[in-house]
């Protein structure tokens, strides 16, 4: 496909990867803004799936009207790989060219935009939009949906604290963050928690314990521990709900919060009770912070492909919303930063 303004008409959008809030600002964006540059819009409908099988749908104003502050997204996700199989790679090529497509905007993580920057070496015409709600591709200082992520957890904490203490119980709750835990650190410093356990950090379950029985030595009868899903134990074992790998080679993670659950009461002596949050997090309307995100990215997303600058990803640096290359962009991982999370460390206990 030839990067050039001459005869160009016609984008695809696509999401992929796990849903979170903001999906649906950055698709209203990004249409309103391809529109108002004379091309027409198209929604691929379940990520690449929909480039597989030639699912899709017109993007008009009407379609993107009152979806800013929908949750979800209007045009259906899966996490679909498309290079698994070498007959899907060639009909998601075939299916460009028979919807006359002159380039992509494809929104997801890293699964999401390693498949673009594979297609962008075949010649396709991709732009990419970061989406994770785990805030851990690099290259962009926020991605949209962990804001809400996050104010969703840190209520959820809040609310535990209450019956916690009535109880004089342990509350131990596991939140989404599969590589990093940025949620569960941002979650438990806003939501006050005794104890953060993430996946940059090896678990020591001894220490976490003591911080425990000391709390209950000065009089606090209740803690309140926050596990990010990635979280490991000292020996390495992460903890899966199932073995089965998806389409991208990961497993479904889950399970640390019950198995943490059990091995502090075993421990402590003292009762303990365990919420994981799971899909909660990925539910409802986007915070104002994510809706306006989705909508800077969208509109930055769409001016790359009418400016015919594709290989790129928006991103967020500082307050200014800029491109980088998307083979950079969607390759490395951003963990917590140590020092942000040495500060949680200050309320343990």
């Amino acid at each position: 496909m030839n990067p050039t303004n001459s005869n160009m008409h016609k984008v695809g959008i696509l999401t992929g990867g796990g849903d979170c809030p903001g999906l649906n600002p950055v698709i209203r964006a990004a249409t309103r803004r391809c529109m108002g540059g004379g091309w027409d819009v198209v929604g691929i409908k379940n990520g690449w799936a929909g480039l597989v099988h030639e699912d899709t749908v017109s993007l008009t104003l009407e379609a993107v009207s009152g979806i800013l502050p929908r949750g979800g997204t209007i045009l259906g996700t899966s996490r679909t790989n498309p290079f698994q199989r070498p007959e899907d790679a060639q009909r998601v090529q075939a299916t460009i060219r028979s919807l006359g497509l002159d380039a992509l905007i494809a929104i997801g993580g890293e699964d999401t935009l390693g498949v673009a920057v594979k297609l962008i070496k075949q010649g396709v015409n991709v732009v990419g939009v970061p989406k994770t709600i785990d805030n851990d591709l690099s290259n962009t200082d926020y991605t949209f949906g962990f804001d809400t992520a996050v104010n969703i957890a840190m209520e959820a904490i809040d609310r535990l604290h209450t019956t916690a203490e009535s109880h004089h119980r342990i509350m131990v709750i596991e939140v989404m963050g599969r590589h990093a835990g940025w949620i569960a650190t941002c979650a438990g410093i806003a939501g006050g928690a005794d104890v953060i356990l993430i996946p940059e950090e090896p678990i020591d379950l001894d220490d976490v314990c003591e911080i425990i029985k000391k709390r209950h030595a000065r009089g606090k009868g209740f803690s309140i521990v926050v596990a990010a899903e990635g979280a490991q134990l000292k020996d390495g074992t992460a903890v899966a709900k199932e073995e089965k790998l998806d389409a991208f080679g990961h497993v479904r993670l889950g399970g640390i919060g019950h198995l943490l659950g059990s091995r502090i009461e075993e421990q402590t002596g003292f009762e303990t009770r365990v919420t994981v949050l799971g899909h909660i997090q990925r539910g409802g309307s986007p915070t104002a912070f994510d809706r306006i995100l989705g909508t800077r990215f969208g509109i930055k997303a769409a001016e790359l492909v009418v400016a015919g600058q594709f290989g790129r990803m928006v991103s967020l640096q500082g307050n200014k919303i800029v491109a980088v290359p998307l083979d950079e962009g969607a390759i490395a991982m951003k963990t917590v930063d140590p020092e942000l999370y040495e500060l949680s460390k200050i309320f343990s206990g």
